[in-house]
């Protein structure tokens, strides 16, 4: 009996999973992988990758699209901006923040940002919750049932005004996590100690963007980051301690870690790439660009960053895309004009230069192995927040979302970008790497030149339980 032909065989693929290369062709029909093996018979469409890397399409599992901010802010990207950067970086699918303001329901705030999205994304999708606001009803009803329908992660932070919750709140959220199987995400920054260091740089005039950093040391993160450990000890509950900046949150990780726990860790590209520094060496204003939380270390850090992607003390490399623009009244300039530190919305603009950035710098600059990057970029995501292994793997019944690279020299600019942002703190870096095919569920969907937009066949995901095992330990380093 004659099987139907493939719609889309994609040959002389050098494959790399988390666990795995070798050399194959891949048939795909319907939008599924369906045959992994040699000489695969003709598909109606024929992609030839020449001995090329194929990687699974990233899973970029923090970043934030179009979510509502207080006037006059605004984020640049939406659902379709945002997923078409995505996209022609390697990324395939994205889990964004359904964000629960104070005084809202948290349902409200999800049938929101299902409107905020629909019938505009080109990949698909998957919603985080961020809680604000854990009144009774948001605890014993409306996070239970969210988490059964497919909502299974939620962000808790430790800074922010309008976002924070105190040690009995995180706790709660914690006890629901354990018994309905979710996964907690953590922003771990002491917001009392940030406040008292902002308040005494701001009464002796120091107010330009690089004192962004000086309110918020290494050790305000140190103290979260320990703070966090210690709630998910007293619960027995796994956590993701999201966007990890430096050696001394590291060290409280690797702690725990040795202890047994289940401490699960993420980072992002401005802790490789970023110092500093570029923040401003002076007062200029131009250091907004790079102003987010926590803020970019020393380049002593960037090494400690590095050997954890390593060694296997980060789960996850998520881009934390926040985009603002630069010279705009609801981005990094409120109202107009340049602002005290305090006032620069947080974030920088990540989502299309996550993925060639750690293959160039990370596999091609013998930093991290190949399958060590799809594990970072693509299959751990997919577990930890329970889309594996529809996504972030190349295997057999798995969505035929692929990155087939090609390895030359590329000078990043803004003006190569898709997103909507007016600046990429990137700009001028050399790059190893850019994909040369992007395809969402068998479709190409970025071409090495091209965008070939999918807009509103992005589909929404329900997520399942998370699938990662309890971390390794990595060693300390030096032992």
């Amino acid at each position: 009996m004659m099987r139907e032909p493939f719609d889309v065989v994609v040959r002389n693929a050098l494959v790399a999973t988390a666990c795995d290369t070798f050399h194959a062709d891949i048939g795909i029909r319907k939008g599924r992988i369906v045959q992994l093996g040699s000489d695969l018979p003709a598909g109606h469409s024929e992609i030839d990758a020449q001995g090329r890397v194929v990687t699974p399409g990233g899973v970029d599992a923090h970043c934030h699209l179009d979510q509502p901010m207080q006037a006059p802010a605004c984020m640049a990207d939406n659902f379709d901006s945002g997923t078409r950067s995505a996209a022609c970086g390697g990324t395939t699918t994205v889990i964004p923040f359904a964000a629960q303001q104070k005084g809202q329901s948290l349902r409200a705030a999800v049938e929101d940002y299902h409107q905020r999205a629909e019938g505009r994304a080109h990949v698909d999708y998957a919603f985080h919750l961020i809680v604000s606001d854990p009144t009774p009803q948001v605890l014993e009803n409306e996070l239970p049932e969210l988490i059964r329908q497919g909502y299974t992660s939620f962000k808790i932070y430790m800074t922010y005004d309008d976002l924070k919750l105190n040690d009995g709140q995180i706790l709660d959220l914690l006890e629901i996590a354990k018994r309905h199987d979710a996964m907690a995400m953590i922003h771990a920054e002491n917001a009392d100690c940030i406040e008292w260091l902002t308040r005494r740089l701001e009464a002796s005039g120091r107010t330009a963007p690089r004192y962004h950093a000086h309110a918020r040391p290494m050790l305000v993160e140190r103290e979260a980051t320990h703070r966090a450990i210690a709630l998910s000890e007293l619960v027995d509950v796994p956590i993701l301690i999201v966007h990890v900046s430096g050696r001394d949150a590291v060290e409280q990780i690797r702690n725990a870690r040795a202890l047994g726990m289940k401490i699960f860790a993420e980072t992002c590209p401005q802790y490789l790439f970023l110092t500093a520094d570029d923040l401003g060496i002076d007062d200029s204003y131009l250091g907004a660009r790079c102003v987010c939380s926590p803020p970019p270390r020393d380049k002593s850090n960037q090494k400690v960053i590095w050997d954890g992607l390593a060694d296997g003390l980060f789960t996850v490399f998520s881009s934390d895309h926040a985009p603002f623009r630069f010279n705009a009244p609801e981005g990094k300039k409120p109202g107009g004009g340049e602002v005290a530190f305090r006032h620069i919305p947080n974030g920088i603009p990540g989502l299309e230069t996550r993925m060639p950035l750690l293959y160039s710098e990370g596999v091609l600059g013998g930093k991290i192995t190949l399958n060590r990057f799809v594990e970072l970029t693509a299959t751990n995501p997919a577990k930890a927040y329970g889309i594996h292994p529809r996504k972030g793997s190349i295997a057999i019944g798995s969505d035929a979302d692929l990155v087939i690279w090609e390895e030359r020299d590329i000078s990043l600019t803004n003006a190569s970008l898709h997103h909507a942002v007016d600046y990429t703190p990137y700009e001028g870096m050399r790059l190893r790497a850019w994909p040369r095919l992007t395809l969402v569920n068998g479709e190409i969907i970025w071409d090495g030149e091209r965008f070939h937009p999918r807009q509103g066949q992005g589909r929404f995901l329900h997520c399942g339980r998370p699938s990662l095992l309890p971390p390794p330990l990595p060693p300390f380093p030096g032992s």
